[in-house]
């Protein structure tokens, strides 16, 4: 497996005031995160507001992400569906506009059971050329993967990784590499060896959460510090509040699309007080 980096930002996907993708506020964000900590990028994921994407939409964020990366960083393509010929096709599509890696999350709503979930993977497996990263999240997809089903897993063809957002299941896995999925585990996968996390805080703290992998006899300290700002941005979905705290910092990312809103009164006040206490808002359009 190529080495993706340690800090992945899952990056939000901005609109333009017609709704429509702002591609130069994207390319923009991208060359800002890369200057401020992230060696990466996941695209089209959950932060990215995939599932409001259509597949031309989707497939055109895999390219330009590709096409415009800042020297030396990664793309990770979200090409996960809920059916498995829909995955397919976002997987080749994937392949063919350059991503270097693809993150692929068990099929959610309809909850196959573990037969169904490593056919699933066993098709993708079969069409992929390039590293595939699982994505563990039940409290999306209604379901968990286990670690002896991830080690299952681990034996098919290019499924290399997994970010892992179930904390409950925080350990080694036969045949995968770990990436934190919640930001708060960053640390507890650091210490265990692994590459690093699939982030969302990255967006705004990416220095710090940069230096919890450049200097591990600080990393409890720098941990400890980012706590508030873990809860500030959880107040709301990460695409809501990252979205509101990249705008309150004068990146002009737009607004979510339905069924998410934009933030609320109190949620805006709750960033912008994290922002402030943290002496972000100095010199931004707020």
């Amino acid at each position: 497996m190529p080495e993706l980096g340690a800090i992945l930002t899952a990056i939000v996907t901005p609109f333009g005031e017609n709704g429509a993708i702002d591609e130069h506020a994207f390319v923009e964000l991208m060359h800002h995160l890369a200057a401020h900590g992230s060696d990466g990028f996941v695209v089209c994921g959950t932060t990215g507001e995939a599932a409001t994407l259509d597949d031309e939409e989707h497939l055109r964020v895999i390219e330009l992400a590709a096409a415009e990366r800042p020297p030396g960083t990664t793309i990770v393509a979200g090409v996960g569906s809920n059916d498995t010929r829909h995955a397919i096709h976002l997987t080749n599509g994937a392949c063919e506009r350059g991503a270097d890696a693809l993150l692929s999350v068990n099929p959610y709503y309809n909850r196959p059971n573990r037969r169904g979930i490593i056919a699933h993977y066993r098709e993708i497996s079969r069409v992929a050329d390039r590293p595939i990263v699982l994505y563990n999240i039940p409290q999306r997809t209604g379901s968990d993967l286990p670690n002896d089903l991830l080690a299952e897993l681990a034996q098919l063809d290019h499924i290399e990784a997994v970010k892992q957002a179930n904390n409950d299941n925080l350990a080694p896995i036969d045949g995968l590499r770990i990436y934190a999925g919640n930001d708060e585990i960053l640390t507890a996968v650091l210490d265990m060896g692994e590459p690093g996390g699939i982030l969302t805080a990255s967006h705004i703290v990416g220095p710090q959460m940069r230096r919890m992998v450049d200097e591990p006899d600080q990393r409890a300290a720098i941990h400890e510090s980012l706590l508030p700002v873990f809860a500030a941005m959880s107040v709301a979905p990460a695409a809501i509040t990252n979205k509101a705290a990249l705008n309150l910092l004068g990146h002009a990312v737009g607004v979510p699309r339905l069924p998410y809103v934009e933030a609320d009164e109190h949620e805006t006040a709750t960033i912008r007080a994290m922002l402030q206490d943290r002496g972000l808002l100095v010199g931004a359009t707020v």
